[in-house]
């Protein structure tokens, strides 16, 4: 491979394991982000061919979320680009249970590009640097998502089956559904955080619409109105199974979120602010 592996949101949790772990393997690789040059912006299409150019393979990780309304046209317009300027294949990341997710899955499938579809559950470490990490310190997870439980990831583990997909065109074509080996509640994982760094933090059901009038004054409407839409989708059971897309790809087991808990513990990212 001569041509440098183009990582589309470098800067994001999955996108920047993905660049340091190209650059531990030697490839050539070019991080995009807004704040990189040329920088990329998927609110401006203007800077979308830049920052394809010279690039065959890439990591496509859309914001906010392949569940926002616009994800599946702006997808479908970007596969357009893409082929323009010469990329060939593309590893793109998705999200579980989302019907926009999976609109766009279905551009990419039917684009002409190579591609690998990664498609993902919630997060672990949106526990330790992600949207709960301040509640999480406060005392307090609040969520609309009743006792409904989740097979959370380890982002190590997407960006491994990615980083795989990005190196190997043996996963050409491939959808990975990618998962944890276990099923959670919230409440159930900010239990196993709280034993394991000393936090006594609550899990709280909230209504979507008292989930929704919280994160107005915090990250304004737009993102409100996103959140609230998105919580009231993927909180219906429908993601209540375990997936095998990090065995398919890499041939071994997942991670568990237990193991997850204790190596953040021991980081004293829990209680620096506790």
């Amino acid at each position: 491979m001569t041509s440098p592996i183009l990582v589309i949101g470098a800067t994001g949790k999955v996108g920047s394991r993905i660049v340091s772990r190209l650059e531990a393997l030697g490839q050539p690789v070019r991080g995009a982000s807004r704040k990189s040059s040329p920088s990329f912006d998927w609110e401006d299409q203007s800077t979308w061919a830049a920052t394809l150019a010279g690039a065959e393979t890439a990591f496509v990780a859309f914001v906010p979320d392949l569940a926002a309304k616009g994800a599946p046209e702006a997808i479908r317009k970007f596969t357009e680009i893409a082929k323009e300027t010469g990329l060939k294949r593309l590893v793109l990341l998705s999200g579980r249970g989302e019907h926009n997710a999976q609109a766009s899955e279905a551009i990419v499938q039917a684009s002409g590009l190579d591609y690998t579809i990664v498609r993902a559950s919630w997060f672990n470490q949106n526990f330790s640097e992600g949207v709960l990490l301040g509640s999480l310190l406060e005392g307090y997870v609040a969520l609309p998502a009743h006792d409904r439980k989740e097979p959370f990831i380890d982002v190590d583990d997407i960006a491994d089956v990615a980083t795989a997909a990005l190196i190997d065109e043996r996963h050409n074509g491939q959808l990975y559904e990618v998962t944890g080996p276990r099923l959670l509640s919230f409440a159930d994982a900010v239990a196993e955080i709280n034993a394991a760094s000393g936090l006594s933090a609550q899990y709280s059901h909230i209504s979507l619409e008292e989930f929704h009038a919280a994160l107005l004054p915090e990250v304004g409407a737009p993102t409100a109105d996103f959140l609230h839409d998105l919580c009231a989708e993927v909180f219906d059971g429908r993601n209540e199974s375990i997936g095998n897309g990090v065995q398919r790809a890499l041939g071994r087991e997942q991670r568990d979120f237990g193991d997850f808990v204790k190596r953040i513990a021991a980081t004293g990212v829990w209680s620096a602010q506790a």
